[in-house]
């Protein structure tokens, strides 16, 4: 390898380290307790496997996404071991937990039509690695009218971030057909 490659390996590696050490105590919520941190290395496998995307900024980006949001770490600090542009990548993709639910969930139907390339390519990542989590399994404490709401609030979301990456929203709609008219019936 050259040593481009090395440093890209590395970069990814260490970012890919933080974020296991940052999600090290949590989980998803299906019936299995799945680590948490499979959800990020899961959106970036999704970005290079199925949608092509091999810039590393945004690789980077989609391992740390969910860290500021659900972890202790901050965007100075994202910013200090990853750089500027990682970290207003991250600053877009993170919700503001002081807000209320339905306000976040609002946001992030308008700030996709918004945000950056490189987001919303994390963004339709992140909501495709979801959805098919959702269709597979509805995690505890999740109504069926909880499920439909949230495939609806994603296709909005998704509407948004039209023009991206034609592969992954081309999955995300066939996700959102079969379950939308699944929940809808």
């Amino acid at each position: 390898m050259s040593n481009r490659d090395d440093s890209i390996v590395a970069a990814i590696i260490k970012c890919a380290n933080f974020a296991a050490i940052k999600h090290a105590n949590q989980r998803r919520k299906d019936s299995e307790k799945t680590p948490y941190i499979n959800h990020p290395i899961g959106v970036a496998n999704i970005l290079t496997d199925e949608g092509h995307v091999y810039d590393l900024d945004v690789i980077q980006a989609a391992l740390l996404h969910d860290t500021v949001e659900d972890t202790d770490t901050t965007l100075d600090e994202i910013e200090r071991h990853f750089g500027k542009t990682i970290r207003t990548i991250v600053d877009e993709v993170t919700d503001d937990k002081n807000l209320p639910k339905a306000e976040r969930k609002r946001l992030q139907v308008v700030h996709a039509k918004t945000s950056s390339h490189n987001a919303k390519l994390v963004k339709l990542a992140d909501k495709l690695y979801n959805l098919r989590d959702l269709e597979r399994e509805t995690p505890e404490g999740w109504t069926p009218e909880r499920v439909k709401e949230y495939f609806l609030w994603a296709r909005d979301v998704v509407g948004n971030l039209r023009g991206t990456n034609d592969v992954l929203e081309q999955k995300l709609d066939e996700v959102l057909e079969r379950n939308i008219h699944k929940n809808t019936l």
